[in-house]
């Protein structure tokens, strides 16, 4: 097993979306989630930090308590009737032991949890944080209606109705950092952070359900600095879009359509770079990043480490 980390990182994440629903609301028709005011698709931390459980559990053999698994999942109940697990009942697949769970399951040093034990409970704070996901644009929402495959009722020759909420095109931005001192009390782990690398990617790119169908990686970069407790800040605030010239944001339909300028992140990491020990990125080939030339910085170059 590799050393607990032991500098901080940041991380930015971006994904596109296209006719699809990034995360619904249950509490409103399961829509797409939109900042009213602003115009921008939101997407929750926690539907990205259930893409990477994910990816662990159908992937990576994260599920089976004995050896390594997810702690945060659905699991039905066996000492009721009916139902799934609740908390108590997930820690009792342990034998309410702490250093076990931390042991076996990633999810907890990467995310922290609450542990409920026997006579107390136990809260470990995540290393691993993100900010809530915001798309780099306005986006335009659709209601489609159609027709389903059975009929409305026994007997019936009028099928059943359906209708949904999708976004023609999303393309979001996450912010995300790995805390070093957290890390301490969750054993976070070096291996941890490569596989969290290939569950963001991997775990985006196998999202297959009907509405998460057409979810692309674009770009995942982490920075990992040397200088204790230094990082740049807000890295998705450091990236702007540029639209293809007569576009309106709202008639986004393509990363074809859209530049990604990083001409403020550029700068702060060229500003910072004494400050910064290595640099992950991993690329799609379709995005356009603009004033983004990190290997022409013989300094930075060096500390690149290309996927």
């Amino acid at each position: 097993m590799s050393e607990i980390i032991k500098n901080r990182s940041e991380i930015l994440f971006l994904y596109d979306v296209k006719d699809g629903n990034p995360n619904g609301d249950p509490l409103d028709e399961n829509k797409p989630r939109i900042d009213e005011e602003k115009g921008i698709n939101i997407v929750t931390d926690v539907r990205l930090k259930r893409t990477i459980r994910d990816y662990f559990f159908n992937y990576k053999g994260y599920n089976d308590e004995k050896v390594k698994d997810i702690f945060v999942r659905e699991k039905t109940s066996t000492s009721k009737k009916e139902g799934l697990q609740d908390a108590k009942e997930r820690a009792a697949d342990f034998k309410a032991d702490a250093k076990a769970i931390l042991t076996k399951c990633i999810d907890i040093r990467l995310f922290g949890g609450v542990i409920p034990l026997e006579k107390d409970s136990i809260t470990y704070t995540g290393p691993v944080q993100f900010k809530i996901g915001r798309s780099l644009h306005k986006v335009e929402l659709k209601h489609i209606k159609g027709t389903g495959a059975f009929a409305s009722k026994p007997g019936a020759k009028q099928k059943t109705f359906r209708e949904e909420y999708i976004l023609p095109y999303s393309l979001i931005a996450f912010y995300g950092v790995i805390n070093e001192n957290a890390a301490q009390f969750t054993q976070l782990t070096g291996d941890d952070v490569e596989l969290l690398k290939e569950a963001i990617w991997m775990g985006t790119k196998n999202l297959l359900t009907r509405s998460k169908m057409l979810h692309t990686p674009r770009l995942l970069l982490i920075i990992e600095y040397n200088d204790p407790g230094f990082f740049l800040g807000e890295l998705d605030n450091s990236i702007t879009h540029i639209q293809k010239e007569g576009l309106r944001d709202e008639q986004l339909r393509d990363i074809s359509d859209l530049q990604i300028d990083c001409s403020k992140l550029y700068e702060n990491i060229n500003t910072s770079q004494k400050k910064i020990k290595s640099i992950y990125i991993k690329k799609d080939e379709r995005i356009q990043l603009i004033n983004f030339d990190l290997e022409k910085n013989k300094e930075i170059s060096s500390k690149l480490r290309n996927q």
